[in-house]
C-alpha cells in the first residue's frame, strides 16, 4: 500500500545525521551538548519505529511514492521485518547514545565520537527503511565508511587500524558484489524498486529462475556474508576491541546483523536460487562451529563475545540456507538485545560470574552421563519440535537450531544425574529443557505468523545435502559438548594443550589474513594521540 505520510518515518535518520554533520567546536560543554542533542534525536527515532510499526500492523506492507527517475529512484519500503528491525535498532541506537554521555565524558575527542556515531546510526537505519537498490547501496555503503571512522577512533593504535583496514577491505568487495547484483536485477527486471522486483520475482520458482536471478542471488550472498564476518573472513571482527565498548555494542548489536537483514529483504530473490542457499547453509554452518569451538577457550570477555557473534552469525545464514527465514529473523532480534547488553555490562561479567557460582555435588560430569543427557534432550527436542510441526523433514532450518538450543542444557541435566541420584532434581532439569523447547518452537510458531506476508514461508527438506549438514551441525554440538566438559580433565596432558593452543588462536586463520593484509597496507609507526584530532 502507499502511504504518502511514510515520510515522516525518515525524521529520525534526518535528525541523526543533522546532529552528525552540523560542525562544532571541540570541548567538554560542546560535547556535553551534541550528546544530549544525539539522545534526544535517538529518542525522536524511537518514537517514529514504534508509530511505523503500528501503521504495518494496520496496513500491512506500506511504502512512499518513489522520487527521482525510472531505476534511480528513492523510496521507503517497511513491512513486518523491516518494522521489527527499525524498532529494534532505533532502541539499541538510544541505549548506547546514552550510555557514551558517561562512558566518553571528558574525552578530548567526545564531539567527534558522537558525530560520527549519529552518521553511522542514520545509516544503518536507511539500510532498513530504503525501498530500493538505489538507496539501499547507497546506505549499505555509507555504513561502512561511517563505522570506519569508529574503528579507528584511536589512530595511534595500531592493532586498531589492522582490524579496521581488513574491515574496509572486506566490505569493499562486498560493495562490488552488491552492485554486480543491482546491475544483474536491473537488466533482468528493469527496475530496481522493491515492490517490482518482489512483484516479478514471484512469477518464477528454483526450477525455472533465469540466469539473472541465480547471479544475483549468488552476489547478494557474498554480500552478505562478507558484512557477517564469516569464514574465512572473520579476523577483523575479534581484533576491533581497541574501539570504544558503544561502538562494540552498536557493531555486534546492530551493524553486524545487516548481512542477515539483507538476505531477508530479499529472501524472494534469494529464495529461487538453490545454490545460493546452499552456499548460506554450508558456509553459515561451518562458521558456526568454528566460532563455537573457538569462543570456548578465549580468556578475554570481549573477544570470546566476539567470537559467539561470529557463530550466531553463522547459525543465522545456515538457518537461511535451510529456508527458515523467519527463524533467522528472530534469532537476529534475541542476539542482537543479549549482545548488546553483554557488552554494556562486560565490566562488571566477573563480579556476576562469581556471585551466581555455585559448586556441583557431583563434579565435572561422567561422559556416561554426558551421554545419556543428549539423549534425553534430542528426545525432548524431537518431541517437542513435532508438536509444532518443526520435524527434521517439514523445518530443517528450525529443528536444528531447537536441537542446539536444548542442548545447551546437557550439562544441567547432567548434574542433576551425578553421584547420588535425586529425583526431584533429575525432575527439575529435564522439565526446564522441556519448558526451553516449548519456549522456542513456541516463539517460532508465532514468528511465522507475524511474517508471513513478508518473508517466504519455511521449506522442507529439499534432498539428502540438507539431512547430512543438520545431522553434522547436531553431531558437531554434541561433541563440543563432551569436549567442554572433558577438556578441564585433560588439561595437564600435552597433546590437550597443544590443540587448546591451535583451537584459542582460531587454527592461525586471522593470522594469515594479517600478514597478506600487512604485506599491502602496512600500517604506520605507532605514534601519540593527538588532542587536535578530537575537533575532526
Amino acid at each position: 500500500m502507499t502511504v504518502p505520510q511514510l515520510w515522516y518515518t525518515a525524521a529520525g535518520p534526518a535528525l541523526l545525521v543533522a546532529v552528525g554533520m552540523v560542525p562544532g567546536r571541540n570541548g567538554t560543554r560542546a560535547a556535553a551538548a551534541r550528546t544530549l542533542l544525539a539522545i534526544a534525536a535517538a529518542a525522536v527515532t524511537l518514537v517514529c519505529a514504534l508509530s511505523t510499526a503500528v501503521a504495518v500492523i494496520a496496513l500491512g506492507a506500506v511504502r512512499t511514492a518513489p522520487l527521482g527517475v525510472s531505476g534511480l529512484s528513492f523510496g521507503i519500503y517497511v513491512d513486518a521485518t523491516s518494522a521489527m528491525m527499525f524498532v529494534l535498532v532505533a532502541f539499541i541506537g538510544l541505549i548506547v547514545v546514552i550510555y557514551s554521555r558517561n562512558y566518553l565524558d571528558g574525552d578530548s575527542r567526545h564531539l567527534r565520537f558522537v558525530r560520527w556515531l549519529c552518521l553511522t546510526l542514520a545509516a544503518v537505519l536507511l539500510v532498513i527503511l530504503s525501498g530500493n537498490l538505489v538507496l539501499f547501496a547507497l546506505a549499505w555503503i555509507a555504513t561502512s565508511l561511517a563505522l570506519h571512522r569508529l574503528l579507528i577512533f584511536y589512530p595511534e593504535r595500531q592493532a586498531a587500524l589492522l582490524a579496521a583496514r581488513k574491515k574496509y577491505l572486506a566490505s569493499r568487495l562486498g560493495d562490488l558484489c552488491l552492485l554486480a547484483a543491482m546491475a544483474c536485477l536491473y537488466r533482468g527486471f528493469g527496475s530496481l524498486e522493491y515492490a517490482d522486483l518482489f512483484r516479478m520475482a514471484a512469477r518464477f520458482t528454483p526450477g525455472t529462475s533465469p540466469w539473472f536471478v541465480h547471479a544475483a542471488a549468488i552476489l547478494l550472498v557474498c554480500t552478505a556474508l562478507l558484512k557477517s564476518a564469516q569464514l574465512p573472513l572473520h579476523g577483523w571482527l575479534i581484533e576491533v576491541m581497541e574501539t570504544p565498548t558503544p561502538v562494540s555494542a552498536l557493531l555486534h548489536a546492530g551493524i553486524i546483523n545487516a548481512g542477515g537483514f539483507l538476505v531477508l529483504r530479499f529472501a524472494d530473490l534469494i529464495s529461487l536460487s538453490t545454490p545460493a542457499l546452499y552456499s548460506l547453509a554450508l558456509i553459515g554452518g561451518m562458521t558456526a562451529v568454528f566460532g563455537s569451538v573457538v569462543m570456548l577457550t578465549q580468556t578475554s570477555i570481549k573477544v570470546s563475545l566476539a567470537y559467539s557473534t561470529i557463530a550466531q552469525m553463522g547459525f543465522m545464514m545456515l538457518e537461511c540456507g535451510l529456508g527458515a527465514f523467519s527463524a533467522a529473523l528472530l534469532h537476529i532480534l534475541a542476539h542482537s538485545l543479549y549482545k548488546a547488553h553483554a557488552f554494556l555490562s562486560s565490566g562488571s561479567v566477573i563480579d556476576i560470574a562469581r556471585a551466581s557460582w555455585t559448586p556441583s555435588p557431583g563434579g565435572q560430569p561422567h561422559p556416561a552421563r554426558l551421554a545419556i543427557s543428549i539423549v534425553a534432550v534430542m528426545g525432548v527436542t524431537i518431541v517437542v519440535g513435532s508438536a509444532f510441526g518443526a520435524t527434521l523433514v517439514e523445518k530443517p532450518g528450525i529443528f536444528a537450531l531447537g536441537a542446539v538450543v536444548v542442548l545447551s542444557l546437557i550439562h544441567l541435566v547432567a548434574n542433576g544425574i551425578d553421584e547420588r541420584p535425586n529425583a526431584f532434581v533429575i525432575g527439575r532439569t529435564v522439565i526446564s529443557a522441556v519448558v526451553v523447547a516449548f519456549g522456542y518452537f513456541g516463539l517460532q510458531y508465532l514468528m511465522e505468523l507475524v511474517v508471513a506476508n513478508s518473508l517466504p514461508a519455511t521449506q522442507r527438506v529439499r534432498g539428502p545435502f540438507d539431512v547430512v549438514l543438520v545431522t553434522a551441525i547436531i553431531l558437531s554440538f554434541g561433541a563440543l559438548t563432551m569436549f567442554q566438559s572433558l577438556l578441564p580433565r585433560q588439561a595437564a596432558q600435552s597433546r590437550w594443550q597443544g590443540l587448546y593452543a591451535h583451537v584459542s588462536n582460531g587454527f592461525y586463520l586471522n593470522t594469515l589474513a594479517n600478514r597478506w593484509v600487512l604485506r599491502f597496507w602496512p600500517t604506520p609507526p605507532a605514534r601519540a594521540a593527538s588532542v587536535s584530532e578530537g575537533g575532526q
